[in-house]
């Protein structure tokens, strides 16, 4: 919107005055508020921490034994395997996070630990714009090399076919 006002009775351009009236109040970026999901900041966390050499699984015994029977369900879900065993709490500007591994043997599980934190910390800060203020991590079992993945059910399904 263009306001023009005169000033005295001359014609000449020093004695007008253009004012311009913006709308809106700033750039497109800056109006409104963006908020982002528990579950989101999970998802993101999940798959980081999976990405770390180390890491076997997430959360603890028995969640994983209900993901494994669920995923075998006809029209189960697989979905909750990226957020099982990280709990976010998501605020306005920042995050914390809780997360259940579970260690392959033969990892140090300090650097393991260090590893996750700092690849769920990058990841979740670059996504989201989140300050992630805390990465609580609880190594709930160690993976032997000789113990059945959870997920091993191949003798299982060649009996049953």
């Amino acid at each position: 919107m263009t306001d023009t006002t005169h000033t005295g009775d001359s014609g000449s351009d020093e004695s007008r005055r253009t004012s311009v009236t913006k709308r809106g109040g700033g750039p497109a970026a800056t109006r409104g508020k963006t908020t982002i999901a528990d579950g989101v900041v999970e998802k993101i966390a999940g798959l980081a921490a999976r990405d770390v050499d180390g890491v076997h699984d997430m959360g603890s015994g028995l969640s994983r034994t209900f993901g494994a029977v669920r995923d075998r369900v006809p029209g189960g879900s697989s979905k909750s395997n990226v957020t099982r065993g990280v709990k976010a709490e998501v605020g306005e500007v920042q995050t914390a996070l809780d997360l259940e591994i579970v260690v392959e043997y033969g990892y140090a599980i300090s650097d393991v630990a260090g590893n996750v934190r700092e690849n769920v910390v990058n990841a979740v800060e670059r996504m989201t714009g989140l300050e992630v203020v805390e990465v609580n991590i609880a190594v709930s079992d160690v993976k032997l090399p000789d113990d059945e993945d959870d997920d091993e059910g191949d003798d299982d399904q060649r009996r049953l076919q």
